[in-house]
Order: C-alpha cells, then sequence, then structure tokens
C-alpha cells in the first residue's frame, strides 16, 4: 500500500487540517494519491499552489491529485482547470469521513470517474471538526479551537474559504488537552482563524480568555500554554486577567493590527484604531512586565501615502513590537480593496522591505536584552527549542525533544539566540 502524499501552504491551522486528513485517508484506504492543502491569504500564495501541484504531479506521474484548502473553496474553477488535477475538494468537505471514502480504489482512475469538483456553500456550515485530531506537532501540540470568521475585512478573502466563526466546546478542548500531557506535550498552542471570536457561537457565549483560565485549572499538569494571533480588541477581561495572573501563559501575544494609520484601518474595516493598539500592547505590559509582541502589517494597502505608511512603521516602536509579519499588499479578486486606487508595485516592494528592516531593528534589541539572562527552552530539536518568549535559541550539545530545559543566554547571532 502507497500512502497518499500530502502538502500543506499557509497557516498553521493548515498544518492541523492535513494531519485530521492523513487520518481519514488512511481510515478510508485511499492509496497512491497526492493531496495539496493551499492557501488563499495573497496572490501570491495561489500561484505557489499551482506551482506546487505541478511541481507534485511531475514527482508522482500517474498520481491522482487531489486539491483542496481556501484556495481551492474560493476559486475551484481555477484548480478544475489545471490538467494536472484530478479533484477540487471544499474545506468543509476535507473534514468528512465519507469523501475520503468515496475516494477508495474503483479502477485506476477512480477519482476520475467521479465530479471534478466537490465544494458546497462553506457559509452554510454550523460546526468545526476540530475533535477530529489530538493535536499535531512534534515538540509542541497545535489544538485547533475555532474556525471561520464573521468580520468581513476589505482586503481579506479568507472568511470566504473559511466560513463564519463556529467553536470548539471548552470540554472537548480540556479533554483534547489532557490527552495530549498524557503522551507526554509540554506545550500547547491554541489555534483558530479568528482566536478571540472562539465562544460567540456557544451557549452562554463564553470568552477566550473563560477558555484559557478552564485549560489552566482543569489540566494542572500542563506546563505551557499559548495563544497564537488574536485580534487585541477583541481581548476580553478574564484574558487580561489569564496574562497577568497566570505564569503557565506564555509571555508572547502575536497581534492582527495590519497598520498603523487610522485611515488605513478604518479604509480595512478594522475594528480599532492606532491609540487601541498602542494602549493593549501597554496595558498587557503593566499586568505582564516583559511579555513580547509579534504582528502581522500589511505594507502597500490602497490609498496607502508615505505619511500614512509612516505611521505603520512608527507602530513598532510606539507598541513595542518584537516579531514581524510582513505582508506586502496583494489584491485578493472579490475584496472591496481590490476595487481601491492601488499604490504601485515598486513602492509596495520598498515599503515592504523598510518595514522588515525595523522589524529586524527591533528583533535585536530583544536579543540583546536577553543575553545574559537564564530562560526555560521548550527542545525544538537536537540543537534548538524555544524560550518563554517564543525566542529562538540554538545551543552547543544534544538535548531530548520536547523537554523544557533552562538554560543561560550566551549571545546572538543577529536572528537567534545562543546559549
Amino acid at each position: 500500500m502507497k500512502p497518499p502524499v500530502f502538502a500543506t501552504l499557509g497557516c498553521r491551522l493548515n498544518a492541523y487540517e492535513t494531519e485530521a486528513m492523513k487520518e481519514l485517508a488512511a481510515a478510508a484506504g485511499v492509496e497512491g494519491a497526492v493531496v495539496v492543502n493551499t492557501c488563499a491569504v495573497t496572490a501570491e500564495a495561489v500561484r505557489k499552489a499551482k506551482q506546487e501541484i505541478r511541481r507534485l504531479a511531475r514527482e508522482n506521474p500517474g498520481a491522482p491529485v487531489i486539491v483542496t484548502g481556501c484556495a481551492a473553496q474560493t476559486e475551484p474553477e481555477t484548480f478544475a482547470a489545471m490538467a494536472e488535477v484530478t479533484k477540487v475538494i471544499g474545506n468543509h468537505e476535507k473534514m468528512q469521513p465519507d469523501t475520503w471514502a468515496g475516494l477508495v480504489p474503483q479502477g485506476p482512475d477512480f477519482i476520475g470517474k467521479t465530479e471534478k469538483v466537490s465544494v458546497d456553500d462553506i457559509m452554510s456550515v454550523k460546526e468545526t471538526a476540530g475533535h477530529l485530531i489530538d493535536g499535531f506537532g512534534r515538540h509542541r501540540a497545535y489544538v485547533q479551537v475555532q474556525n471561520g470568521c464573521d468580520h468581513r475585512c476589505t482586503f481579506c478573502i479568507i472568511p470566504f474559504g473559511r466560513g463564519n466563526s463556529r467553536s470548539v466546546p471548552a470540554g472537548v478542548v480540556v479533554e483534547q488537552i489532557r490527552r495530549l500531557v498524557d503522551r507526554g506535550f509540554n506545550e500547547v498552542v491554541l489555534t483558530g482563524v479568528d482566536l478571540t471570536s472562539w465562544g460567540a457561537d456557544l451557549p452562554g457565549t463564553p470568552r477566550l480568555g473563560d477558555l484559557v483560565m478552564r485549560i489552566l485549572k482543569l489540566v494542572p499538569d500542563l506546563p505551557r500554554l499559548r495563544i497564537s494571533s488574536i485580534d487585541s480588541i477583541e481581548a476580553d477581561e478574564m484574558l487580561m486577567q489569564a496574562i497577568a495572573t497566570e505564569p503557565r501563559l506564555m509571555p508572547h501575544l502575536h497581534l492582527s493590527l495590519q497598520a498603523g494609520d487610522d485611515m488605513i484601518l478604518k479604509r480595512m474595516k478594522r475594528r480599532h484604531l492606532r491609540d487601541d493598539a498602542i494602549r493593549f500592547c501597554e496595558e498587557a505590559r503593566k499586568l505582564r512586565p516583559g511579555i513580547v509582541f509579534g504582528a502581522d502589517i500589511i505594507a502597500g494597502f490602497p490609498t496607502e501615502t508615505e505619511a500614512m505608511f509612516e505611521n505603520s512603521l512608527k507602530l513598532v516602536d510606539d507598541c513595542g513590537l518584537t516579531f514581524l509579519h510582513v505582508f506586502p499588499y496583494s489584491a485578493r479578486q472579490g475584496t472591496p480593496a481590490a476595487r481601491m486606487p492601488r499604490v504601485p508595485g515598486p513602492a509596495i516592494k520598498e515599503r515592504a522591505a523598510r518595514l522588515r528592516a525595523k522589524g529586524h531593528e527591533a528583533l535585536l534589541r530583544h536579543l540583546e536584552a536577553e543575553v545574559g539572562q537564564e530562560r526555560a527552552v521548550l527542545v525544538e530539536g537536537g540543537l534548538a527549542g524555544r524560550t518563554e518568549y517564543f525566542t529562538e535559541v540554538r545551543f552547543g550539545h544534544e538535548m531530548p525533544e520536547g523537554t523544557i530545559v533552562r538554560l543561560r543566554i550566551a549571545g546572538h547571532d543577529g536572528e537567534k539566540l545562543r546559549a
């Protein structure tokens, strides 16, 4: 039996779902296929998906090629038109056992005998399948607690790939994390598309902070809990309390900021302004001195002037950001921003480069401040790991993967710490 070849593009949630698909495909007895789990966050992501499909088709001649993920959901016809593609499956369909059971061999061209496109209305999906697998990861476990998004930022295609927000019930999450701790995981990361909207569709409308507190209370043997990217304007009081009082909640937050200019934020249809972001970082830092922040920032959003961009550049210092994910603006067909006056491509590229340089300056300051400190490092490989602050560390001798070790920081190489 030749197992399917899986390729994942995009976010941690996609990677999580690929692990679930591997289990579903194995349970159904699917053999010899190539499965590409795509991303749609930018036009470049879609281009890379096509490139990956062609590469895998060349490397696996004769294998059926199944395309799924956000790009398959938002533009199925694009992938159905590719000669290499045998089947296009939507984001909801890829999580259904029946989908994979329907791909069990019935001859060499079995997939080709079915409809080429199996993509339904993602907006009609009411629940998420976060219970399908007990997390994934070799060193830390990622646990999906939420999927979809109810917001409609003008640049973003993701709600049309993921559907509306839906949450995994707290009891299911807690039981899943208990099993992961029993299997030896020392760190769990909560993931989702719009994590701070967790609970809005559940009875009693609990908030993310309630979930965090419940996990930490009911799973006392869990050494470290992280939360992935959050929308700071949606941070609830209980989450702020957890930041202040729970040492097992790691002191690193990745913020979905996107811009530092109020007019651009309004044109993006974001729900926060510049001062809201700064205020959140100041408050969190008071509650948890030393906490570090990463952030997503878009360079060259339509109508962005040089002065507007400078406000985004200054936000790095004003918020005290440490890790930047910089996205050159990429128009997504069907979004309102795609109809707005564009910034010239060279200007977008130049602004993205300046933002990255600014981010590197901020990272260097953080690395310098860490030298001489003792940190608890989760070992990710024999010679590498990450601190409580999610800062990468290299060390000189092999250590057991997945363990937490206390190390003194001796220096850095401009990108990573050295212990």
